[in-house]
């Protein structure tokens, strides 16, 4: 009975990837008959927790819905899994071999990506964020899927055509600054590379914060003033915020922006060494404190006054009525 109950299943599951999935490149079927049915994580035998489970419908709905498993999986040819016959590239099982840091348990596949996207690949290299991996060997540095998640389920960052999910990409404008702070607002990593962990927090008090989170469109975000994958050191020449490159920068929307307009735009905690934002705020304090005060005394002297105005005109009246002989009012 159970073993029937299994077939079943099994026939059920293929019938899904038939009719509700038709998209789904054909030879890909015999290795989503099992992936998209596994469940949970599997432990492998190097002790590394792993998730074989792959969904059928976000896959053909993702840019590489097209794809045969094994263009990036070059590890296996067949199903059930058997070894290439020709072997695999070269460039490839050396790219593989110096990002294992960042993919332990398939880092070939991980490598497959310059199959396709050799020239995104090599500004990654040149990136802060590469040198990170390819020359300091750590495995913290951003790579293709921290940013753009489950390489199964990648779609592009301004949603599928005609599908809409424009928020459905971690790299879309909606998610963008939520994706970069993953990293930038971690405690460790701050402490480690020497950044602060308020650089989010500061992006959101600054008036591009405030109103994207309102809801505004074309506002600057981390990828417009950072860049993307040749994202580079604020320090380094060829950086977009470095020097005369940031008046640059911020010059294709604040016409006329100069080093001074652009010294006020920074990440950097408001205090001495962030003069502008520091007196600035410091000044604001002052006036506000000065504005309720100055309220607050003219509405005690008015108070006052009103107070001696009727105290005078009743001691006038009283006089009047010594003089007269006549009464007070209401007397």
């Amino acid at each position: 009975m159970v073993h029937g109950k299994g077939v079943l299943s099994s026939l059920l599951w293929i019938g899904f990837l038939l009719f509700f999935a038709p998209e789904v490149f054909g030879d890909n079927l015999s290795c989503l008959i099992c992936h998209g049915a596994l469940k949970g994580t599997y432990m492998t035998r190097a002790g590394l927790s792993v998730s074989l489970h792959v969904d059928a419908k976000k896959f053909a709905a993702s840019v590489h819905g097209d794809l045969e498993c094994t263009f990036c999986h070059l590890n296996y040819i067949d199903n059930p899994h058997r070894d290439p016959e020709e072997g695999i590239p070269e460039g490839i099982v050396e790219t593989g071999r110096a990002i294992a840091g960042k993919s332990r348990i398939d880092p070939v596949a991980l490598a497959a990506c310059t199959q396709c996207h050799g020239e995104i690949f090599e500004e990654v290299k040149k990136s802060v964020h590469g040198a990170n991996i390819f020359v300091k060997k750590e495995s913290d540095g951003a790579f293709c899927l921290d940013c753009h998640g489950n390489a199964h389920e990648i779609v592009p960052a301004k949603g599928i055509p005609g599908g809409g999910g424009e928020k459905a990409s971690p790299v879309s404008y909606e998610r963008i600054v939520a994706t970069c702070g993953r990293c930038h607002e971690k405690k460790s990593v701050s402490l480690k590379y020497g950044f602060s962990t308020r650089i989010i927090e500061r992006y959101n008090e600054s008036f591009h914060g405030k109103k994207y989170h309102l809801g505004g469109k074309n506002l600057p975000v981390c990828t417009t003033c950072h860049g993307s994958h040749g994202i580079r050191s604020h320090q380094d020449p060829k950086a977009m915020v470095f020097g005369m490159n940031k008046v640059k920068l911020c010059g294709q929307c604040h016409k006329g922006a100069n080093e001074k307009f652009v010294a006020a735009i920074t990440h950097k905690p408001v205090g001495r060494d962030n003069p502008i934002p520091y007196y600035a705020e410091k000044g604001l304090i002052v006036l506000t404190f000065c504005v309720i005060t100055g309220c607050a005394l003219h509405i005690i002297l008015e108070g006052f006054a009103s107070i001696l105005w009727v105290l005078r005109t009743r001691r006038r009246c009283r006089d009047d009525v010594r003089t007269t002989g006549s009464s007070l009012p209401g007397q």
